[in-house]
């Protein structure tokens, strides 16, 4: 191969060498990546087949799109790693995606004194670059290709999160861009400042989900606690090992009864050390109950858990878990011995463990602020304990929250989440198209079932607290499915919900940036 012909296979694997720095990337259908950037997304369901996709690598470049598209009455949205659950961006409505996997930087800021993040930036990737970088990290959450962009402004959580609260704590700053009432957008920085005229921008940054009030470009993080500039003081330092431990039970063993126990033992210990101040907030733990499957026993109980193994009594903490989860369950159990690995090492392997690419998947979501009845468990376990291929892959999974989380008041950030002890995953996957239908409507049907109490939602009260706006779900604005008489946004935002409202009335007074479940302004 000639010089020239290097330079130019160089060009084509890099399009930022052959595109001007002061271009959008446009591609519309018909250019061969077109149809690899359709199926972006972690659920393969959901396909974009918008008439333009604008891979944008500057705020500038946002504004000037989100101005052409707003002027020509063209509907946009914006991706940034394509973890939206539900069809926010592959409404067929949408005509314009802005994808912003270009704007992938991650800086120190000694202007501001706190770590810049753009948000098309992976999550694995800032914890790589903050941590070989600074030795800090922030509590975000464990899948490699979540992108911070859509992962922050929905509040941001992860295994760190009981010991170190969630990602929006510490969020100093961030830029959005915006449209005024005459279709023009331009870019806002909005910062945690309460005499920073832009703050309520900032607080609805802080847990109002994406797609909302406006496109993030950029993020701001440190710790407010923290005085000084030294960056490697102003972000949380993670652990520097971590240990972990697994617990399986077999459905070869498993009955109603004994299933009822497990999830008791893990919603009792969750009940008991979830407060602000609590000896094992360091514990992250999970359980999964895992649908049967015909081809065989298989797994039925997976409970596992890690520990910042920095301290002397870490391993002691989390032998006691480990106990307290089996504690008086007969059915025979297979543990792993207690693994020791570095914190960066762990977080790689489990990003790897969490990739959904390519698998179509229907997921809900619920908090609670106590462990589910025996009553609730038992339908869980009649649910499960069929196999049935036509679901698909089921499984439901306890993951652990609280802790600092809950040391922050509901009104200080978006997040109005500020007392509960686990959320709960219901999630199918499936490979086969000719699956959807079936696989979704019985997701719905189990879900519903579950919460046949409280109207087929996890209504807030004294067990249940709602859902995450990380994990989307628009039944919850469906009347088939939510008949509660609790409405979605309440389900998601509490009381929380007037302020986002005030703030989408001044942010975004055209209502440009909406979807199944955005916020709707105050009249």
């Amino acid at each position: 191969m000639t010089d020239f012909d290097k330079e130019a296979a160089l060009a084509v694997l890099d399009h930022r060498q052959a595109v001007p720095a002061n271009d959008v990337i446009r591609i519309v259908p018909g250019d061969p990546r077109f149809d690899d950037l359709a199926i972006k997304a972690a659920n393969a369901r959901l396909v974009s087949r918008p008439e333009e996709f604008h891979l944008v690598r500057s705020t500038e470049q946002v504004v000037r799109v989100v101005t052409e598209a707003v002027q020509a009455g063209r509907r946009l949205t914006v991706r940034s790693g394509g973890h939206c659950y539900e069809d926010f961006v592959t409404d067929p409505a949408v005509q314009t995606v802005i994808d912003m996997a270009e704007m992938d930087a991650v800086s120190f800021d000694a202007e501001r004194s706190a770590f810049m993040i753009e948000a098309g930036t992976h999550l694995i990737e800032v914890y790589r670059r903050l941590y070989y970088g600074w030795g800090v990290t922030i509590p975000g959450g464990s899948c490699s290709t979540v992108a911070a962009g859509g992962h922050i402004v929905g509040g941001g959580y992860g295994p760190l999160s009981r010991q170190l609260g969630l990602t929006v704590d510490y969020l100093e700053a961030v830029e959005v861009v915006v449209v005024d009432a005459t279709g023009q957008a331009r870019a806002v920085v909005a910062t945690r400042d309460p005499q920073d005229p832009h703050h309520d921008l900032w607080w609805a940054h802080t847990g109002g989900g994406g797609g909302n009030l406006g496109i993030v470009t950029r993020y701001w993080l440190r710790d407010p606690r923290v005085t000084g500039s030294d960056p490697s003081t102003l972000l949380p330092r993670p652990p520097v090992r971590m240990l972990s431990a697994q617990v399986m039970w077999s459905w070869a063993d498993m009955d109603r009864e004994t299933m009822q126990r497990i999830v008791r033992n893990h919603g009792r210990w969750h009940e008991e050390n979830s407060g602000p101040e609590s000896a094992y907030n360091g514990i992250y733990g999970g359980l999964v109950l895992v649908g049967r499957d015909s081809n065989g026993p298989g797994p039925a109980c997976i409970s596992f858990a890690q520990i910042d193994g920095t301290g002397p009594e870490e391993r002691r903490k989390l032998e006691e878990y480990v106990a307290a989860v089996a504690e008086g369950v007969s059915a025979p159990a297979r543990s792993l011995p207690l693994s020791e690995s570095p914190w960066m090492a762990l977080t790689i392997k489990q990003a790897k463990l969490q990739d959904t690419q390519g698998v179509r998947l229907k997921l809900k979501n619920a908090f609670l602020r106590r462990r589910y009845p025996d009553d609730q468990v038992g339908l869980i376990y009649d649910g499960l304990s069929e196999p049935d291929p036509a679901r698909g892959a089921v499984t439901v999974s306890f993951q652990s929250f609280g802790g600092v989380v809950n040391a922050r008041a509901p009104k200080d950030t978006a997040v109005v989440h500020r007392d509960s002890i686990f959320q709960v995953l219901f999630f199918s996957t499936w490979d086969d198209p000719a699956q959807d239908d079936g696989c979704i409507d019985w997701l719905r049907r189990f879900y519903r079932d579950v919460y046949a109490g409280t109207g087929g939602v996890p209504a807030p009260g004294e067990v249940h607290a709602g859902c995450f706006i990380n994990f989307p779900d628009n039944d919850v604005a469906d009347p088939t499915w939510n008949t509660s008489g609790v409405p979605w946004h309440e389900l998601y935002y509490g009381a929380n919900y007037a302020r986002l409202q005030a703030a989408k009335a001044a942010w975004d007074p055209g209502n440009v940036f909406r979807h199944a479940l955005s916020i709707r302004a105050a009249h």
